[in-house]
């Protein structure tokens, strides 16, 4: 980030290579879809691109940048919302419709419908913490919270999805 932030060209593929596959796996976390994904991903480092000169050499990277991604999926998040309050919803789908409608190809993986199953809060903190592996430090950063607010959300976190495996588990025999 130093070197970007002095101009050197290669800096910026560097970090985008390192970097973006974190980023990608927190915006998919969401309800979003992968398109919406990549698109959040992008509007991410053009956002990191901006503000690069606001950066502290002497503060880790990570909460830092996911400072930025945290905030570009809340304006993703609002964007989305303002969208879908002009659609009109359909209660029945037309009969001459029916059959072009395609069925789900194949069901989400299931960290991504384990996740879904959580509220924003905590799915972000453990997206960060366990699929991004940021310390809990760099969590409370990046979420502008303390890390007990953090250890809370996550241990919340757990203890629901470990309710959603067990049910899972039940259901199955």
């Amino acid at each position: 980030m130093r070197r970007y932030q002095s101009g050197d060209p290669i800096a910026i593929e560097h970090l985008v290579r390192r970097i973006s596959p974190a980023l990608l796996r927190y915006f998919a976390g969401s309800l979003s879809g992968r398109n919406e994904a990549e698109d959040l991903l992008q509007d991410c480092w053009i956002r990191v691109h901006r503000s690069r000169h606001t950066y502290r050499p002497s503060e880790p990277l990570m909460p830092w940048i996911f400072a930025i991604a945290r905030h570009t999926r809340l304006d993703g998040y609002r964007r989305r919302r303002r969208l879908e309050t002009r659609e009109l919803l359909v209660a029945d789908i037309p009969e001459h419709l029916q059959g072009s409608v395609p069925e789900m190809a194949h069901k989400e993986d299931d960290l991504d419908s384990l996740l879904v199953s959580l509220p924003d809060g905590q799915r972000e903190v453990i997206l960060m913490l366990k699929v991004s592996g940021m310390s809990l430090e760099e969590v409370a950063r990046a979420t502008s919270s303390t890390v007990g607010a953090v250890k809370q959300k996550a241990h919340r976190a757990y203890v629901a999805l470990r309710r959603v495996l067990q049910e899972d588990r039940k259901n199955v025999r």
